[in-house]
């Protein structure tokens, strides 16, 4: 009986060791891969070509310009008396005169734009900044406005978002343009330009 317990444990250990060698080899592997791309938990930021990043436009300007011209001019003239006879018929003669002309002016032009745009990484440069292009067309009440935008950014000021302000766009050329019923009455008319060629 002992002798039958001690074959069946013999049979019973190899085949363990014959499962164990018949057995694929398990690697323990990681669930996280690190070239697998950003975290669940932040937004994806452009890193590439055909990535699109939101620029923030917050752009204002103001410029002043004075003027002041200022002349002056004073000028005197004399003629004395007649000698002898001609005393009587010359007296004598003074005259001055004088000129000033003082003139000002003052030229002032300001401009704001707000706006969201969403553009495109267009290529990726050499020294590792984005240089961007995209444009926005937007139909209000039969009136187009469109905002065109092109410039240059460097990835580290793109938000943990994926967004950027315009102010930390380099070489930015922003362009906002309307066209419809409010853009034709701020153009003047014929008339209204000739009479102004005119004066």
């Amino acid at each position: 009986m002992r002798s039958l317990n001690n074959k069946f444990r013999l049979v019973l250990g190899l085949t363990f060791l014959l499962c164990l060698a018949c057995a694929p080899l398990s690697q323990a592997r990681s669930l996280w891969n690190a070239g697998g791309g950003a975290s669940l938990f932040t937004d994806h930021k452009a890193a590439g070509p055909g990535d699109l990043v939101t620029i923030i436009i917050v752009e204002q300007a103001q410029a002043t310009q004075n003027a002041t011209t200022s002349a002056e001019k004073a000028g005197s003239i004399g003629l004395g008396p007649g000698l002898g006879i001609l005393r009587n018929v010359l007296p004598e003669i003074t005259g001055s005169g004088g000129d000033k002309v003082s003139a000002s002016g003052k030229t002032s032009r300001g401009g704001s734009l707000n706006a969201k745009v969403t553009v495109k990484v267009v290529e990726v440069l050499e020294n590792g900044n984005f240089l961007l292009e995209g444009r926005q067309e937007i139909m209000i009440n039969g009136e187009k406005q469109e905002i065109k935008l092109t410039g240059i950014v460097r990835p580290q000021d793109i938000m943990a978002d994926n967004t950027v302000l315009s102010t930390f766009v380099a070489d930015a050329n922003i362009v906002y343009l309307g066209d419809g019923p409010i853009g034709d009455r701020q153009t003047p008319g014929i008339l209204s330009r000739l009479f102004h060629w005119l004066i």
